[in-house]
């Protein structure tokens, strides 16, 4: 039997990049998939995100490894959005056993640049989002006394970051939200981790780089400091460190950042 048949898991930003690849991975090991994204370009960042096409595909992918699979298209800052999904995911499988807030945003400006709105919206979108979502699916998890809630950071979310700092500011709240959500989940059997990649070569990287006039490679090269001789890391790598933290391997790891860093916070 595969490690989470009959589990069920919910994914923002899903439709490509780390998310999807978890996504799939989730869906090898027999888990149902509740695959959420914005699919859709939104004014900023000024880059593509993943699309109606991709969420689709997702799903019929997800299918062809056995899995049964639900989509669902929306914003994590619009509340009724996300809590259709929320009642979409628990009508459709009756659970939700972990929740991977992955949907995110990065963008580069100087401090004295940045404007409201873009303040705004990142910390909309990596902050409030995961408190839209968490603070729908924790009363399923309460009522189930157990679940598990994982949090993309970043290494952003543990150091700081040149021209970075409404992305930094977002990422250490998710950090913080991590912390915080650990203790007073708890209780009711309710594990919480945070897990901080250095970049990962997603779409993202590509939409960042445009936007910079520079390669990817060079994005990436902007935070040199990884001590294995790698530029980036793959999204399966993420989805492998996911999968660990869901599984009952980790049943006493909460509270806790892991690092996906290449050593890039070693040094």
């Amino acid at each position: 039997m595969a490690e989470f048949t009959g589990k069920t898991v919910f994914i923002t930003g899903a439709a490509h990049g780390q998310g999807r690849e978890t996504a799939l991975r989730f869906a090898r090991e027999g888990a149902n998939v509740a695959a959420f994204d914005v699919a859709k370009k939104i004014e900023y960042p000024a880059y593509e995100f993943g699309s109606m096409e991709e969420l689709q595909s997702l799903k019929t992918e997800a299918e062809k490894l056995g899995a049964k699979a639900e989509i669902f298209a929306g914003d994590v800052r619009d509340n009724a959005a996300v809590t259709a999904a929320v009642k979409g995911t628990i009508d459709a499988f009756g659970a939700i056993d972990v929740l991977f807030n992955n949907a995110g945003i990065c963008a580069y400006a100087e401090a004295d640049t940045i404007t409201d709105d873009e303040w705004n919206a990142m910390l909309d979108i990596n902050l409030k989002g995961p408190m839209n979502v968490a603070r729908r699916v924790i009363p399923h998890m309460k009522a189930q006394k157990r679940g598990v809630i994982i949090n993309n950071s970043s290494v952003m979310g543990l150091r700081g970051g040149n021209r970075l700092s409404h992305y930094v500011a977002s990422k250490w709240g998710l950090t913080g939200l991590t912390k915080a959500w650990a203790i007073e989940l708890a209780p009711f059997g309710i594990r919480v981790v945070s897990i901080h990649p250095t970049g990962v070569n997603t779409p993202m990287n590509d939409g960042l780089a445009a936007m910079e006039g520079a390669t990817p490679l060079e994005i990436a090269e902007r935070s040199a400091g990884n001590l294995l001789p790698v530029p980036w890391v793959e999204a399966e790598d993420v989805a492998n460190l996911v999968l660990f933290l869901a599984s009952d391997k980790a049943k006493y790891i909460t509270g806790a950042q892991y690092t996906l860093d290449a050593g890039l916070l070693s040094v």
